[in-house]
C-alpha cells in the first residue's frame, strides 16, 4: 500500500483552543490488502491449460527480464481462456483511462506491478490486449508528454479597482506561474515538485481559475489503496492534479504535482518482486486443479 506523500495537518497539544471540541479527521476504514483470487470451479480443461501457460510465461519473463520490460500479448487467447484469465488475475488498486492519442483501458491486477492493457478503436472492439509487468505502463507517461503543451495561455485576470476583493482571487496567478516555470524545466529522473493546495490560502475562486487555466489532459487514474486518490493529467505536460478522498468521499488532501506520473499510482519494485512469488504460488494451485 502506498502512503500519503504529504502530511494533511499538524495535531497535538495546544493545536486547538481549550474550549473548542476536537474534530477528528475521517479516514478510510478499509485498507487494501492482498488476497489470492478465489479458487476456480468447473474450469474448462483447455482454457485452464492456456491460462497456466500464460502465467508460466509471465513469471519467467518477470524473473529473467529487467523490471519494467515484460510484455505478453493476449490477442491469441480464445474467449473461454480470456474469461478464466480475468478471474485468475482479478482487479487491483489502480485503474487508468487514456483518452489520447490512443484510447486505452489499463487495470492493475491483484498482483501489484502486473497490468492489463486494452486498446479500443471502436465501441466493443478490442484492438490490442496484453499484460505488462512494470511500475505503470509506459503508455501513461507517453500520452501526457505527446498530448501535453509546453506552455499555457493563462486566462486573463479580472481588471478594475478592488479586483482581489471582488473576484476572490488570491494566490492562483502566482501558483500558475510557479507551475508553468517548474514544468518547463522538469525532466525524467527529477523528484516531483508538489504544491499542497490544502495547506495554502487558496479560495474557491483560486481553484476555479487554476482549473480553467490547466484544463483537462488525456489521462485519468483512480487509486484505491487508501480511500480514493483521483489523479488527473492537465493540458500542461507532466502536470497532474492529485486529490485524496476519505471513505465518505470528502476531499482531505489536494495537490498539484509536476512529474511524469505521480508516485501514488506506481507499483514499487518490492511489490513487483512479491508478485512473482504470489504468481508462482497461484500457478501451483492451478496445476492442482
Amino acid at each position: 500500500m502506498k502512503s500519503f506523500p504529504i502530511p494533511v495537518m499538524a495535531v497535538g497539544p495546544g493545536s486547538e483552543p481549550e474550549d473548542m471540541p476536537l474534530n477528528y479527521l475521517s479516514v478510510a476504514e478499509d485498507m487494501a490488502v492482498f488476497r489470492m483470487p478465489a479458487t476456480l470451479e468447473a474450469a474448462e480443461p483447455r482454457a485452464l491449460a492456456e491460462v497456466r501457460a500464460v502465467l508460466a510465461r509471465l513469471i519467467e519473463a518477470m524473473q529473467t527480464l529487467p523490471f519494467g520490460t515484460p510484455r505478453l500479448d493476449l490477442t491469441g487467447l480464445n474467449a473461454a481462456a480470456l474469461n478464466l484469465l480475468n478471474q485468475t488475475l482479478g482487479e487491483g488498486e489502480v485503474s487508468v483511462i487514456v483518452r489520447a492519442p490512443r484510447r486505452l483501458c489499463i487495470q492493475e491486477t491483484l498482483f501489484a506491478g502486473v497490468w492489463r492493457v486494452r486498446e479500443t478503436r471502436a465501441v466493443g472492439r478490442i484492438a490490442a490486449d496484453r499484460l505488462e509487468a512494470c511500475s505503470i505502463p509506459a503508455a501513461v507517461a507517453d500520452a501526457v508528454r505527446s498530448c501535453g503543451v509546453e506552455d499555457l495561455e493563462l486566462p486573463p485576470e479580472p481588471a478594475g479597482p478592488d479586483t482581489e476583493r471582488r473576484t476572490g482571487l488570491m494566490n492562483a496567478p502566482s501558483l500558475l506561474a510557479e507551475i508553468v516555470e517548474r514544468a518547463g524545466r522538469w525532466h525524467v529522473g527529477q523528484p516531483p515538485h508538489v504544491i499542497n493546495l490544502t495547506l495554502l490560502p487558496a479560495s474557491p475562486e483560486d481553484l476555479d481559475h487554476m482549473a480553467q487555466a490547466l484544463g483537462a489532459g488525456p489521462v485519468t487514474i483512480l487509486s484505491r489503496g487508501y480511500g480514493n486518490c483521483r489523479i488527473s493529467s492537465t493540458r500542461l505536460a507532466n502536470v497532474w492534479w492529485v486529490q485524496y478522498f476519505n471513505s465518505m468521499d470528502k476531499l482531505i488532501l489536494d495537490t498539484i504535482e509536476v512529474v511524469d506520473v505521480p508516485e501514488v499510482a506506481l507499483a514499487a519494485r518490492e511489490d513487483y518482486e512479491d508478485s512473482i512469488g504470489r504468481l508462482s504460488e497461484w500457478l501451483e494451485t492451478l496445476e492442482e486443479e
